[in-house]
């Protein structure tokens, strides 16, 4: 495990906590959906070099995702099977009552010592709302509710009588104990969102700690870097971004190209366009037309966060190098995806990481900025 700084980049595996791994392909994937195999792997993934993983929420089957286990449920499991490792579950407001939510991830955090936090999802699958014979609210509805959800948890976390009257939520004099474990420079479990629209970028501005963007080639990440941190600062805070990569790391970039083409040859048609279909609005149904998928290819899609765009696809060399340049725009932590995840988190910690510890080591004895990419594979 290559040693890291609070400076340092940090980076997050997505739990593979649901059938068919994290491309929507028939290609061979040596990854498991069980437990067993996710319990190795979160051990595996501490120990090379992952600070955070990343539970998926899934309610039922759905385009290529047959199976899925319950994210923060799941994500207690694997605190309690590691030792550093912070585990995130995403959780749909909606379908949850934060105060609910709130006093699960206070005794998930105890039962961890301090390593609990939550992803919080605005929704994007409309089906998972309206089978439940819940209301499926339109697009900035769902991040106003996210918004009030966000501010009902941290209330809840840290005060004694908390308070809080909005349009979707409710408190009065409501006191949790106990409260979420006391660890230095973290004044509660912390709160990631996701979402790439104008109403997701003002929201994480003013109430999360971090922002998950979906696949962004570098003018993609420095615009959208440079709104959200922007957005936070003219509401008096900072947020932390984190960008979503699918990595292929190959000894040769011929290899790792190989790996592309033949996930993206083998991509389960159907399914993707059933996620393509189901996920149109998310991003069209806002007035600007920005937002997640509004843009997405059908080739983006395979890796239905958009990972391939990141391009974080090549020799270990080319991939590091790729790496320092987005923490030199502004990314904080990269959310990591993988074919064959049990060899190829192993692969990253022994061959990747250390290139980019490197790099970071370097240019923090130079005092300059870290410099521009050397090779980026695709």
């Amino acid at each position: 495990m290559s040693l890291s700084t609070p400076e340092s980049l940090k980076f997050a595996y997505w739990v593979p906590n649901v059938s068919g791994g994290l491309v929507t392909s028939d290609i061979e994937q040596r990854t498991d959906w069980g437990y067993e195999y996710n319990r190795k792997l979160a051990v595996l993934a501490e120990d090379n070099g992952f600070e955070y993983a990343l539970s998926q929420v899934r309610y039922i089957a759905s385009y290529g995702a047959a199976y899925q286990h319950e994210s923060t449920s799941f994500s207690l499991a694997l605190l309690l099977a590691t030792q550093r490792l912070k585990v995130i579950a995403a959780v749909h407001p909606g379908l949850w009552q934060p105060g609910v939510l709130a006093k699960l991830i206070a005794t998930a955090d105890h039962l961890s010592g301090g390593r609990a936090a939550v992803n919080v999802v605005s929704g994007w699958f409309k089906d998972e709302f309206t089978k439940l014979g819940e209301p499926w609210l339109e697009h900035d509805e769902r991040y106003r509710r996210s918004e009030e959800f966000i501010r009902v948890l941290r209330e809840i976390w840290t005060s004694e009588a908390a308070e809080f009257r909005g349009d979707f939520y409710r408190l009065h004099d409501f006191d949790l104990k106990p409260k979420p474990v006391d660890v230095p420079d973290r004044p509660h479990p912390e709160i990631f969102q996701g979402g790439n629209s104008t109403a997701a970028r003002a929201m994480a501005g003013r109430v999360s700690d971090w922002y998950f963007s979906n696949g962004k080639d570098f003018d993609g990440v420095t615009e959208q870097v440079s709104e959200v941190k922007g957005a936070a600062a003219a509401n008096g805070r900072t947020v932390r971004f984190g960008l979503n990569a699918f990595l292929i790391a190959r000894d040769t970039e011929a290899e790792a190209k190989e790996v592309l083409r033949e996930i993206i040859a083998k991509a389960n048609v159907e399914a993707v366009h059933g996620f393509r279909d189901a996920v149109a609005q998310a991003g069209q149904s806002t007035s600007d037309k920005r937002g997640m998928w509004a843009d997405s290819s059908f080739e983006d899609l395979v890796q239905y966060n958009d990972g391939f765009r990141s391009k974080l696809i090549g020799t270990p060399e080319q991939i590091a190098h790729r790496i320092v340049e987005y923490k030199r725009r502004g990314v904080d932590l990269l959310l990591l995806g993988f074919l064959h995840y049990l060899e190829e988190v192993e692969y990253f910690g022994k061959n990747v990481l250390p290139i980019v510890r490197e790099l970071e080591a370097e240019a923090a004895h130079q005092g300059s900025p870290l410099g521009e990419p050397v090779g980026t594979g695709v």
